[in-house]
């Protein structure tokens, strides 16, 4: 088992693993199984980590240190930390450790790597960990790579670390760090991609910045990159700034590579205003950001490289900045405008200049003062929780400065080329984070409309979430949205790694049961007493093949998308369905608020036959217990009352599907993206028939996906029909309850 070892492969782990590999670990994991270009590799866990604290018996010596420390004592925070950093890098990490990341090492073949931190509380939606730990780029050979191995290890205790943990309430001894190995990627650029625009939250959008090198230069804010805007749905290239890039990172093949595996030359001047990547490019790395946000389903903020022009993706995480707020103006602030820059976190705040040359000067930023610097790193996040806002030279949307700004919600402007120069320490200014503007002065904001999406709007839609990451329960249902409207298997399914006809082979059908409960349990009790509808699984033969043991079980087909899955597969493999409702019922014991829904349901005795197994399983439909059908497939909407009459409480429209099979359009084909859409005069023949189809009937009727947020214009007409519900992704629950409200309103609902 994975989890009894010091050292697995990419292969081995995925999402549920945080607690061995961390975030980064787990997610790279997750993404090879979803079989997203990532260079391979292997991880050393967090149990060698905490094994090698014990055996050099050095943990009581670091929480002594930590004992009674004010983390907001900048002096003597960096004191510790150089004391704990100091005493793990200088004890000897165990033999049998130093062997199997050593054997790993020679089994994929040796040569250069990256080594990341990768800490077992990090990426988590409601928590950022990303910068506060090292990353070694380049590292080579056996002795530099335990060096490196030992040096995330020490990481851990960076200042900056120590009060990131201390202000986001983790206990400093529970956290372990576990270190990614992966083959490094020789970049000719690289950056960082978006799945939102970071800065407006606009979830239509994907963001890319990309430079010359690594993509260290990117993230850290050291040059401004090129921006490109990408329409999320058609992948079509809505926007391109490119900026002017003087110098890049790349690797030192000298013989000082060994103390500096990283090597700053300059850029030839007719390179330095082209731009970074080519259309064809910029397309192929949206189109994997998509696929990396569906697999999710939630808005990612995603790493990536370029290596003879093959694109790769080394780290992906949740967004951590996504807001429920939004603010507008009735008119432009007026005053005189001495800096511009790119509008990097929205907002307006004035205060004193304090420029600041390097994080050693972090301790001069006090409450209150606008830091102006040429870019941050980690270290300067200390003064960053201070300032009112922050303005640098260098960096785009997606720079640490950024990112860090928007987590905390102050305004920033970033890669304003002259802000330390033109602005001066002491000097009262204005920033404008929304409009990339800084005046001169404390301006005053007139007639300033603030408005909170949630507030206390009430639809009389209901708006519902789609979930898939027990991990996201409690923090979403926290929120004011009324259920679960797509609980989806699949994600789970996936955590637990194993085809069920090879966990029943084994005689481990209890343990797949259990595992999905667990689950499945962790949602009905987060929104209880609020309904969850859960989706039964939904994998197609291809995805199956990916799970432990699935080439047994799976033939390889020419189109799964149309192959054997939904309702055909229960009916034919009654066992492994089993497995499935036992963990409904398991749950149902405690739990009534769990629902069932069908889904690719291509004929009406197949729903007939369904319900029959879910009968003989105890899941019969009640006051307590509903049955919902996926509305995918046209047969669906063509014979929806022959449908309700074989019995359902209710159906959800699947609107990528069905899209798909109305059009007969591939909703991957980028060639065909601008003919795939929701509002095509057949879908919207198609939808109307369902929603007033389920009026007529009683029943009700919902949609799953982001369309109703995107097209406001579709929403209309939903409620219009008289649609029942909405289930949308997390991040635009709050937007898509206003757009219901207006859309009511004007309806006079």
């Amino acid at each position: 088992m994975a989890k009894e070892k010091e050292v697995v492969w990419f292969e081995e782990v995925g999402k549920g693993d945080v607690g061995l590999v961390g975030g980064k670990g787990a997610n790279l994991g997750e993404m090879l199984q979803a079989n997203i270009p990532v260079p391979p590799g292997f991880i050393v866990t967090a149990k060698a980590y905490f094994s090698f604290l014990k055996k050099a018996g050095i943990a009581d010596k670091v929480i002594s240190l930590l004992e009674g420390l004010d983390v907001n004592d900048s002096s003597t925070l960096q004191a510790v930390s150089a004391q704990i950093r100091e005493l793990i890098s200088n004890s000897p990490m165990p033999r049998s450790t130093a062997q199997q990341i050593l054997g790993a090492y020679k089994e994929m073949g040796g040569g250069l790597v990256a080594v990341r931190s990768s800490a077992t509380a990090e990426d988590l939606p409601e928590a950022s960990f990303a910068g506060q730990q090292r990353t070694f780029l380049n590292i080579q050979g056996p002795e530099a790579l335990l060096k490196a191995v030992q040096g995330c290890w020490a990481s851990l205790f960076e200042f900056r670390a120590i009060f990131y943990r201390e202000q986001q309430g983790f206990e400093h001894m529970k956290v372990g760090l576990a270190v990614p190995v992966q083959r490094m990627v020789q970049s000719e650029a690289a950056g960082v991609l978006f799945t939102l625009d970071p800065v407006t939250n606009e979830q239509d959008k994907i963001v890319i910045e990309g430079a010359y090198g690594l993509g260290e230069t990117v993230v850290s804010g050291q040059v401004t990159p090129d921006l490109y805007v990408i329409d999320k749905k058609t992948l079509k290239i809505l926007e391109k700034n490119v900026g002017r890039q003087e110098w890049k990172l790349i690797r030192n093949t000298g013989p000082d590579a060994q103390d500096e595996p990283n090597l700053r030359v300059d850029i030839p001047e007719k390179e330095r205003e082209q731009q970074k990547l080519p259309d064809a490019l910029i397309v192929e790395l949206a189109r994997i950001g998509r696929r990396i946000e569906e697999h999710y389903q939630f808005p990612q903020d995603i790493e990536w490289a370029i290596e003879d022009s093959t694109p790769y993706i080394v780290q992906s995480r949740p967004v951590t900045t996504i807001r429920g707020r939004e603010a507008r103006r009735a008119e432009e602030i007026k005053g005189t405008v001495l800096v511009t820059g790119i509008a990097a976190s929205p907002g307006v705040a004035s205060g004193p200049v304090r420029i600041i040359s390097s994080s050693e000067e972090i301790s001069n930023v006090r409450q209150g003062d606008v830091l102006v610097t040429a870019m941050t790193n980690p270290d300067y996040v200390i003064g960053m929780k201070r300032a009112v806002a922050i303005v640098t030279n260098e960096g785009g949307r997606t720079s640490h400065a950024a990112i860090v700004s928007r987590e905390l919600g102050i305004p920033c402007v970033v890669g304003s080329k002259t802000a330390t120069t033109v602005l001066s320490d002491g000097q009262v200014i204005t920033v404008d984070g929304a409009e990339g503007k800084v005046y001169e002065g404390a301006l005053a904001i007139e007639r300033e409309e603030e408005f909170e999406i949630l507030a206390d709007v009430e639809t009389k839609t209901r708006v519902y979430v789609n979930l898939a990451e027990p991990e996201l329960a409690d923090r979403v249902a926290s929120r004011k949205v009324d259920g679960v409207g797509l609980l989806r298997a699949e994600f789970m399914v996936a955590q637990i790694g194993e085809h069920p006809n090879f966990m029943l082979a084994e005689g481990r059908g209890g343990e797949f049961t259990d595992r999905l409960a667990r689950g499945l349990e962790m949602f009905a009790k987060a929104f209880h007493p609020r309904p969850v509808v859960y989706r039964t699984t939904d994998f197609k033969t291809n995805e199956y093949r990916n799970l432990k043991g699935g080439e047994r079980y799976e033939e390889e087909e020419e189109n799964p998308m149309l192959g054997y899955r939904g309702c055909s597969r229960y009916i034919r493999d009654l066992d492994a369905f089993r497995l499935e409702t036992d963990a409904i019922k398991k749950v149902r014991e405690r739990y009534k608020n769990l629902y069932v829904m069908l889904p690719f349901v291509r004929t009406v005795d197949e729903l007939k036959r369904t319900k029959a197994l879910l009968e003989a399983e105890g899941l019969v439909r009640s006051d307590n217990f509903k049955l919902w059908m996926m509305v995918e497939v046209p047969s669906n909407a063509l014979l929806l009352d022959q449908f309700i009459d074989a019995g359902i409480d209710g159906i959800s429209i699947g609107s990528n599907d069905l899209t798909q099979l109305v059009l007969g359009i591939d909703r991957d084909s980028p060639k065909l993206a601008e003919e795939f859409d929701e509002r095509n005069e057949a879908v919207l023949k198609a939808l109307e028939m369902v929603i007033t189809t389920a009026v007529r009937r009683g029943i009700t009727s919902s949609i799953c996906g982001q369309a109703p947020s995107f097209y406001p214009d579709l929403t209309e007409k939903l409620v219009e029909w008289g649609i029942t519900s909405v289930s949308v992704s997390p991040d635009v629950i709050e937007k898509t309850r206003h757009i219901i409200a207006n859309v009511e309103a004007k309806l006079n609902r």
